[in-house]
Order: structure tokens, then C-alpha cells, then sequence
């Protein structure tokens, strides 16, 4: 309680403070924080030990047969393809029931507080790959139709992700990041710690999170699409691993974009595309592609000035290099259009975040997103290196600094409590696979040395962007882009 309580104190003060106003877009939609903002639950004294009983909400799935989605693997590790159902589906129908009291403790012989049936399939690219998989569940009534519920406080909607931490041995980045982001970006998705059984099998820890959307009464993302005459008002877009949904956007046509990498449209979803419409958008999206990539890129006229929301750039820029995150501008990347007309990022997807990218470490003493599609040219307007400059500087003083960061890593952690030795004793055995992380002596082998190696990551990332984020102005200075103005001599 006296670290919730301190926690609180620094966010009002925060809000008090000068600065308050660049901090949260949207005060009017303050972020829940739910290791500040949950109910302290005395301990349980009607039962014994032998009786499962948490102060995190709790799910419990039950399924007839195996979760498809599984990588199917070849002798030699090569993958075939993934595991499906008995039916030949994707996805399969389970039972999901969510206990969740918000004063006392939770035990798997409660009367849920919320259920349902759901689709549910393994979620993710290499997380597939993992003992403790993420889940990706839609709720439905008994006719196949969306059930959309309100899940641990969230806003009522049918999609959910349930991200495992195993990657991740400090169980909280995504968690973290999201919450942070949520409070410097107009929307992050909303995120709670939950603890999971499947078919009675006690799974761990994990992180119910909103997808990426559009959402119901101010949930989620504000994106509208008439089917019956091909409109739309706002539109949602992936860029990840090329796909043969993938749409033909002008980067891809003229070979900007990478060519393992391609543009899906997230929203409209299969119910509502039509052929109409995916023209149509990828139509529009081209126009703002070749906007960018002209010599009026910095035009106010003609430029992207007209067509994107320039601080949801910058914040996202700012948040994922801050974080190193390795995926972010190139693969798991979200850009959409609101009602609004203007183009947003929203970040997704901090497991690989903070040094813990599987493949190799993370120089924490260089740019990355300086290279990535978009910011490529973006950041060749003096304007938009010097908000970014400017908006790190002020996002220092508040939720990107050592003290707020530090400290909110505590206090989730003392939260989590007893919850994060169950996960271990479940997952444990991770602690001794020296395969996941790229070199071996990069793998950690306990949750409190991965605890560490977050904290000592942000100091030292920290450290090097204090001293090197007016070094961002040189992408933009006149002698660097004359090729790319119009008006060059």
C-alpha cells in the first residue's frame, strides 16, 4: 500500500506540474493503472493453502481439443506450417470464465464475474514458438455472433489478446510500456495482470490487452466503414511480414519498402472489406506514401503536414527508441486514420523491447528508427527533429524519468507480489534455457537479474539520449537535404 500511495503522490504532482498538459493528451481519459489504482485485498482466512486463491483477476478456459496455432516442425526445426484443429480450422471454440472481485481474493471455485464463449487460437510470430503462448480470444454468444463484455475494468469489446510473458523474465515490460504510452500517446492499448488455468492447468501470469481496433462509446479507436456504399472514415493498417492479403501501397510499388515486409488492412475486418474498399484505401494511403516521398515532402501545401498527426509521430518515434524496441517501424507496426482524417501511430508490442530482442543485443548508443519507412523522410523536416528533440526534454522531467521508471517497475512488482513465484514455479525451467537470447551469456537466470538488466538498460538508454537527442537535428539540416526539397540550388 505505502508504494501505491507514493506512486499516486508523483502522479498528481505530475499532473499539478508546469508541464501537465503536454503530458496527457487526453486528461479527460486518465489511464488505469491498475498495480496504483486496484483495491488492497486482506488475506484469505476461510481456506487452506491447498486452495488456489489470488488478488489478480483470474481466467479459467476449457477447451475440448488442442489450441490450434502451433508451429508445426519438420526433424531438422524447420517449420511446415501451423497446427490446426480436428475440423481443419484455425481457431476453436472454448469456455471463458473471469473472476475478478474487486475486494476480495479470487478463487477458482467463484462464481465468475464474466462469461463466455470465445474463439481462441496461439497468437503472435515467434512467441508461437514458446512453452507459455499468447492467446488470441473473441468473444461470442451461442450464435457465433461478437459478445462484446467489459474485461477487468476495460471497455466493453469481443477481441482480446492474452500475452505470456516468458521472453520477458521480468514479466512486466509490455505492461509497462503500453501504460506509459497510454499516458504520453492519445491511445495505447489498455492493458491488466490476470492469472490463467487452462483445462484446470494452472498457465502463470498473464496480460489481458485491448487489440487494435475500433471500439464502441470512445473505446478504442475512433474508425467507421459503411459496407453497403463502400465508405469509410477511418481505416487501420499493419505493416509486418509480407502476406498474400498484403495491399500494393506505393512504397512496396516502388521498391521503398522492404521486401520481406508488407501492408495488410487490420480495419475493415474480413465481414466488412470489399474489393471497393480495399482499392479505395490503399488508394488513399498511396497518396499520403507519395507525399512523403516527394519533393514537397515538407511543403505545408502539398507536404505531410496535411495528412498526419505530427506529435503522434514524434511520440511514437520517442517511445520506441527510448525502449530500443527492435520490431517497431517494421514489423508489429500500427498506423491509422481517424474520423479526423489524419494519420496516427500506435505502438504495439514491447517483448522484444529493452535488450531482450532474441537475435542479437541492441546498440543502446545509436538512432533506429531513423532508417524506418516513414521517419526516413520524416525526420528530414527540421520541424519534426526539433518536436522530437523538444518533447523528449519535457517527457524527461516526468514518465520517462529514472525516478518515475524505477520506481513504477517497483511498484508493479510489488504488486504483482506472490503472483510472480507461482508464475516461476510454473516456468521456472526457462531460467536454465540459454537458447532463447542470442549470444547465450545474454540470458538471464532469475526473475531478480532480469529485473536488474531492465533497470540498468533504461539508465544507460537514458543516458545516451540526454547526451545525443539534439544530435537528431543534423537529419534535417539544410546542407543534408537540399536533394530533397524542390527548391534546391
Amino acid at each position: 500500500m505505502k508504494n501505491r500511495i507514493i506512486g499516486l503522490i508523483l502522479c498528481v504532482a505530475l499532473l499539478a506540474s508546469g508541464f501537465a498538459a503536454h503530458l496527457f493528451v487526453r486528461p479527460e481519459k486518465l489511464r488505469v493503472h491498475q498495480h496504483l489504482e486496484a483495491a488492497d485485498k486482506a488475506a484469505c482466512t476461510d481456506h487452506g493453502s491447498d486452495v488456489f486463491c489470488t488478488h489478480l483477476p483470474l481466467i479459467q478456459i476449457e477447451t475440448d481439443e488442442d489450441i490450434p496455432g502451433a508451429p508445426v516442425l519438420t526433424e531438422t526445426g524447420h517449420r511446415t506450417g501451423y497446427s490446426t484443429a480436428k475440423d481443419g480450422s484455425d481457431r476453436i471454440i472454448s469456455t471463458v470464465k473471469i473472476t475478478d472481485h474487486q475486494d476480495t481474493n479470487n478463487h477458482l471455485t467463484d462464481a465468475p464475474t464474466m462469461e463466455s464463449l470465445a474463439t481462441i487460437h496461439r497468437h503472435g510470430h515467434s512467441s508461437r514458438y514458446f512453452d507459455k503462448p499468447n492467446y488470441k480470444i473473441k468473444l461470442v454468444d451461442s450464435e457465433g455472433n461478437n459478445n462484446d463484455q467489459s474485461v477487468m475494468g476495460m471497455a466493453a469489446h469481443s477481441e482480446w489478446i492474452l500475452h505470456g510473458p516468458f521472453l520477458d523474465k521480468s514479466l512486466i515490460r509490455n505492461y509497462m510500456w503500453y501504460n506509459i504510452g497510454g499516458e504520453i500517446m492519445s491511445y495505447a492499448p489498455n492493458v491488466r495482470f490476470c492469472e490463467l488455468f487452462l483445462n484446470g492447468k494452472y498457465e502463470g501470469v498473464y496480460v489481458m490487452t485491448e487489440t487494435i481496433t475500433a471500439g464502441k462509446n470512445g473505446a478504442r479507436l475512433q474508425l467507421s466503414v459503411d459496407k453497403k456504399d463502400n465508405t469509410f472514415s477511418g481505416y487501420l493498417l499493419r505493416m509486418d511480414r509480407k502476406s498474400e492479403d498484403e495491399i500494393k501501397n506505393f512504397t512496396k510499388y516502388v521498391r521503398r519498402m522492404a521486401s520481406e515486409r508488407g501492408i495488410n488492412i487490420e480495419y475493415p475486418g474480413t465481414k466488412n472489406i470489399t474489393p471497393e474498399l480495399t482499392a479505395q484505401i490503399t488508394k488513399d494511403f498511396s497518396a499520403f506514401e507519395k507525399s512523403l516521398y516527394s519533393y514537397d515532402f515538407d511543403s505545408d501545401e502539398f507536404g505531410f503536414k496535411k495528412t498526419i498527426d505530427i506529435d503522434s509521430f514524434v511520440d511514437y518515434f520517442i517511445i520506441n527508441e527510448f525502449t530500443c524496441n527492435n520490431d517497431a517501424g517494421g514489423f508489429s507496426t500500427y498506423i491509422y486514420k481517424d474520423k479526423d482524417g489524419k494519420y496516427r501511430m500506435c505502438i504495439w508490442d514491447f517483448n522484444n523491447a529493452c535488450d531482450n530482442y532474441q537475435e542479437t543485443a541492441m546498440k543502446l548508443d545509436d538512432f533506429h528508427l531513423i532508417g524506418c519507412l516513414w521517419f526516413w523522410m520524416l525526420v528530414k523536416n527540421d520541424d519534426f527533429t526539433h518536436r522530437i528533440i523538444d518533447r523528449y526534454k519535457t517527457l524527461r522531467q516526468g514518465v520517462l524519468s529514472d525516478e518515475y521508471l524505477n520506481r513504477y517497475i517497483d511498484d508493479t512488482l510489488a504488486y504483482l507480489g506472490d503472483a510472480v513465484d507461482r508464475n516461476f514455479e510454473r516456468w521456472g525451467d526457462s531460467f536454465h534455457n540459454d537458447e532463447l537470447l542470442t549470444p547465450k551469456e545474454r540470458n538471464l537466470h532469475s526473475h531478480e537479474e532480469a529485473v536488474a538488466q531492465l533497470k540498468s538498460f533504461i539508465s544507460t538508454r537514458a543516458a545516451f539520449l540526454d547526451e545525443n537527442i539534439d544530435v537528431l537535428a543534423q537529419y534535417s539540416a539544410e546542407s543534408r537535404i537540399k536533394k530533397f526539397v524542390e527548391n534546391a540550388n
